[in-house]
């Protein structure tokens, strides 16, 4: 297993659990951490004993967005150095579509600009009612560029284009009134709501749940017919499935 430094990584219990571990920069990515995280997606790819993946953030808040430290370097950067920092992100977010387990982000706090792009990446997003939401890059003449294909794809167009030209944050509860967040918990009960929620996912049949994934997301760019198509296709191999035949032997049983 791979030495981390910047997160936190363990599987138990059928969940991967990848904790965004600097507290004390209230989590703030820089490209040493982002490689970390594709690294445990990745890894818990791979691992039949991950059924879900948990992103969260140690200590008050999820992610505050990039390190300015590591923005301040951009100046100083050719285009292919830039290029090649935004693609790792960009690869991160790929590779967290392409995952065959859902992936669970849980936000307490503060996910801000590329903490609320990690966020928008996850398959669900559980938040604490205080979280607090934004795309605040426009106020530094920034651009939430990479998140933009998930975000067009999350909430209505009108409602991205308010969200990444007015850098406006947003609390969770407007947040899930949006749709971007798929649950609002309580601050009391958000560590015990959100193991709840993920053990009861981690439950359900994987081969089911890895085939809607992949099936959901590769409908984005076919017309209506070959949707239908690829809907045929999962449809056959779900019925092959060892899962379903226990599914189906159980319902029978009752």
């Amino acid at each position: 297993m791979t030495s981390f430094q910047k997160i936190l990584y363990q599987v138990e219990n059928g969940i991967a659990r990848i904790t965004l571990n600097r507290p004390e920069k209230k989590n703030a990515l820089d490209s040493e951490l982002i490689s970390e995280v594709k690294d445990a997606v990745r890894a818990c790819a791979g691992d039949e004993n991950a059924r879900v993946v948990l992103l969260t953030g140690a200590g008050t808040d999820f992610c505050s967005g990039a390190d300015l430290s590591g923005l301040q370097r951009t100046f100083d950067n050719g285009p292919l150095e830039n290029m090649a920092e935004a693609r790792n992100m960009a690869e991160l977010f790929v590779e967290m579509r392409r995952h065959p387990r859902p992936i669970v982000a849980a936000v307490r706090g503060r996910a801000l600009a590329g903490g609320c792009g990690l966020a928008t990446a996850a398959d669900i997003i559980l938040a604490s009612e205080s979280a607090k939401f934004g795309y605040p890059e426009v106020n530094i003449g920034f651009v939430p560029a990479m998140v933009m294909a998930i975000l067009r794809r999350s909430l209505s167009e009108k409602r991205a284009f308010e969200l990444i030209t007015t850098g406006e944050t947003i609390s969770g509860q407007t947040a899930f009134d949006f749709g971007l967040v798929n649950c609002l918990f309580a601050d009391e009960t958000f560590d015990l709501d959100v193991d709840a929620y993920v053990s009861k996912l981690a439950a359900k049949s994987a081969s089911a749940i890895t085939l809607s994934k992949r099936l959901l997301y590769h409908m984005d760019t076919m017309s209506f017919e070959a949707a239908i198509e690829a809907g045929v296709e999962t449809n056959a191999v779900a019925r092959m499935t060892a899962d379903m035949r226990k599914g189906i032997e159980k319902f029978l049983r009752k």
